[in-house]
């Protein structure tokens, strides 16, 4: 490498070619040194005019040495000791969730490209290549969490200024199906009753509450004797969950809620209680030795032989798309559709299921309400005429 040549001004330096006769008007390049944080940086320009603005610019702390770790480098060590951008934390039964979407898509792709080289056109490019594969919004959108979480650690390590997946959108579906596929399918009533009639009592009670309540699974299973009260005001209290084993907080602040408990629930819960002398912290529904379930095991060992046992699948809306089979979250919908056949409203409904935002629950609930614009004999009694006058 060719010697470096002082110029008048310190901190610039002219690299001249080695076959360079080292007269003024020769095109070889200038080099400009600075330090940051004790360590010395060098940099190449191209004009003299250019090694003076960036020298400045560093100086002024305008501008930061560029990172030479590449993402494939990077994201091993981060996956293992992330730890959340916030005071809660980060759970490790979500570590996994973040590992695998940055690990199918994003690695492939960035293995040996620098973080500092990776800008908002390349999350772009990337997210409209997923979606031309045919995945979902929602694969989509879990890459996008994890790869911002990534760079917004990166950006505390100081090895990039700026997060380039933050504020990259989610490019539209290139079909409605995709679309449709993700809406809400719900039980009718008879097809409940089928189903239910399929099960054991333990489990038919079991199942019913998931209807009744509306609970996700992990709430559900992690729901204890504690946070039952069955006195003059029976309800729930819902608090926590347990997800992949691991008792921890919930989600989020809308999912903390309380709910009423039938009358008839409120029996049969009563019953359950005395029959299994359970405590205060042991689980509601419990497996056979009184530990928590595991949803697989419900799913393969009591959901999945009834459904078949009922002949059941939800048709879905027309005749070319397939049918799906019952899984732990159609209890839930179904728990919405028996909300609004009441005349609850989206709000009622949002606080019922724990949703963090009404207007999540009317684009997942909408095409359960009814269509149309219904009927208008009411508006005889609102607005009609004073016949006694």
């Amino acid at each position: 490498m060719a010697d470096l040549e002082k110029s008048g001004t310190p901190g610039i330096y002219r690299r001249h070619r080695k076959d360079c006769d080292a007269k003024d008007r020769c095109k070889c390049p200038w080099v400009i040194t600075w330090r940051h944080r004790g360590k010395q940086y060098k940099e190449t320009c191209e004009s003299f005019n250019e090694a003076r603005k960036r020298k400045a610019a560093h100086e002024s702390g305008e501008l930061e040495p560029r990172s030479k770790s590449k993402f494939g480098e990077y994201f091993p060590e981060w996956i293992e000791s992330y730890s959340g951008l916030t005071s809660r934390g980060f759970s490790e039964t979500t570590r996994p969730e973040y590992r695998r979407p940055i690990a199918t898509y994003a690695m492939p792709v960035w293995k040996n490209k620098r973080l500092s080289d990776i800008e908002r056109g390349d999350v772009r490019r990337l997210f409209m290549s997923l979606r031309k594969q045919g995945k979902s919004t929602s694969v989509i959108k879990k890459l996008r969490v994890s790869l911002s979480a990534l760079f917004e650690t990166a950006i505390e390590d100081d090895l990039i200024r700026h997060n380039p997946a933050k504020g990259v959108r989610i490019p539209a579906a290139l079909t409605e199906e995709a679309e449709d596929d993700e809406r809400a399918k719900a039980l009718t009533r008879h097809e409940l009753s089928a189903l239910l009639s399929k099960m054991t009592p333990e489990w038919r009670l079991f199942f019913e509450f998931l209807t009744h309540s509306g609970l996700r699974i992990s709430e559900a299973i992690g729901l204890t004797w504690r946070h039952v009260d069955l006195g003059e005001r029976p309800h729930i209290q819902v608090r926590e969950q347990v997800y992949r084993g691991v008792r921890k907080k919930l989600k989020t602040r809308k999912a903390r809620r309380d709910l009423p408990l039938s009358a008839g629930m409120t029996r049969r819960l009563r019953d359950l209680r005395e029959s299994s002398g359970a405590l205060g912290r042991d689980p509601v529904f419990a497996s056979s030795v009184g530990t928590t379930l595991i949803p697989g095991k419900v799913a393969k060992n009591v959901l999945w032989p009834a459904t078949a046992a009922a002949g059941l699948v939800i048709d879905a809306d027309d005749e070319e798309s397939e049918p799906f089979p019952v899984t732990f979250h159609t209890f839930r919908h179904t728990c919405a559709s028996l909300l609004f056949d009441h005349g609850r409203n989206i709000k009622q409904v949002q606080e019922w299921l724990g949703h963090a935002d009404p207007g999540f629950t009317l684009r997942t609930y909408v095409h359960l309400m009814d269509a149309g614009v219904g009927d208008a004999d009411f508006f005889d009694e609102a607005v009609g005429p004073d016949e006694e006058g």
